[in-house]
């Protein structure tokens, strides 16, 4: 069991982690999310003793492992990392990244620990890369030798800092398919991760940090469906609805297409789907709204339903009553037919807009 106790880290011009206070149980799999710099790597690496706390306590089965005096091997013995950059020597081949800590630090022989390390490479998906280099390994390979790497020092936590961050979508899967075997392994895992659908999935409790802390802590139905406080909510909110706002005819069209990009993605929606969305804000705002609004104010809200399989496209826009059935562009008209299952064009009642035109796409 891990207790936090008042832990603080603070640097010179900011402080990630103030008063953090929280109990981790034996077997826990608890996923961390939150908005970009809100403290979630440095608590991990305040867990693991990588970064020293400028305050509070962290006991590890009641021993004080931030007292001046503890061993701090004797805790790292007990807890293992893993690292978005993977950090594998490079002039080692994989085998002899899993073989070098038992061996120094742990004592093993050279046979016990080659041993050890072809059946954990055989554990995650690598049976036969034993005498490769890493140079040689795809970005999820060599994460996945990483995660072998620690399983090697047979730890009882596992501190995973954004372990598919740096891969692309393709090698994603398969370094997440490593981690849920881990979860079933009664370890304890805490896993940062800006993967929403995996941070739901792995664990049997999420922690949202904010505010320089553990800001909300449940279970995944309750952090992603009924969270209780207002940043929770807003946080929530925002990964499961896209809200793209174009007030000029100059508006970035290539962040927003990647903003959809990232919503999709966060929220598992199939590429057709996907497709579907980029094409009804090309067709709809872009080749439709845009020319004749001399002066825009497009408000493009999607919602996705896991639930439903269904998405809801909003836009609401000013300018005089238009429904876009009677666009001059008629084209762009008929994809969005073609694209969706329900089109609807109605006066908008929201502050601002005068134009609302609903759009359905099923999954």
């Amino acid at each position: 069991m891990i207790e936090l106790i008042h832990l603080e880290k603070k640097y010179n011009k900011a402080c990630p982690l103030r008063d953090v206070n929280a109990v981790i149980h034996d077997g826990d799999v608890i996923s961390i999310i939150g908005p970009s710099g809100t403290g979630k790597s440095t608590l991990l690496r305040c867990i693991n003793m990588l970064e020293r706390p400028t305050g509070g306590q962290i006991l590890l089965d009641g021993t004080d492992i931030t007292a001046p005096k503890y061993d701090l091997t004797k805790a790292r013995r007990r807890m293992g990392m893993v690292f978005q950059s993977f950090h594998l020597f490079g002039h080692l081949t994989v085998i002899e990244n899993l073989m070098l800590a038992p061996m120094d630090i742990l004592k093993k022989s050279r046979k016990e620990a080659y041993e050890t390390g072809v059946r954990l490479l055989k554990r995650v998906g690598l049976e036969g890369w034993e005498y490769q280099y890493p140079e040689q390994l795809s970005g999820g390979q060599k994460q996945r030798v990483a995660i072998a790497r620690t399983l090697a020092m047979d730890p009882d936590v596992i501190l995973l800092d954004e372990p598919t961050s740096a891969l692309d979508p393709t090698m994603t899967g398969e370094v997440q398919a490593v981690i849920q075997d881990l979860a079933r392994s009664g370890r304890t895992l805490l896993i940062v991760t800006h993967e929403m659908s995996f941070a739901r999935a792995i664990g049997n409790r999420v922690f949202y940090m904010d505010q320089g802390g553990i800001y909300e802590d449940g279970t995944p139905e309750q952090i992603f469906d009924h969270p209780q406080k207002e940043l929770t909510q807003r946080f929530i909110r925002r990964l499961k609805v896209l809200e793209l706002n174009i007030d000029s005819c100059e508006y970035d069209f290539f962040n927003a297409a990647s903003e959809i990009d990232r919503y999709c993605l966060q929220n598992v929606i199939s590429p057709r789907t996907k497709y579907r969305i980029h094409l009804i804000f090309e067709e709809l705002v872009q080749q439709i709204l845009l020319p004749v609004l001399p002066e825009p104010h497009i408000r493009f809200t999607a919602a996705y339903s896991e639930k439903e399989k269904i998405t809801d496209i909003t836009v609401l826009y000013n300018g005089v009553p238009f429904d876009p059935a009677s666009s001059e562009n008629s084209l762009s008209y008929s994809v969005l037919k073609g694209t969706t299952a329900v089109l609807n064009y109605s006066a908008s009642t929201e502050a601002g807009f005068t134009n609302r035109f609903q759009c359905i796409i099923p999954e």
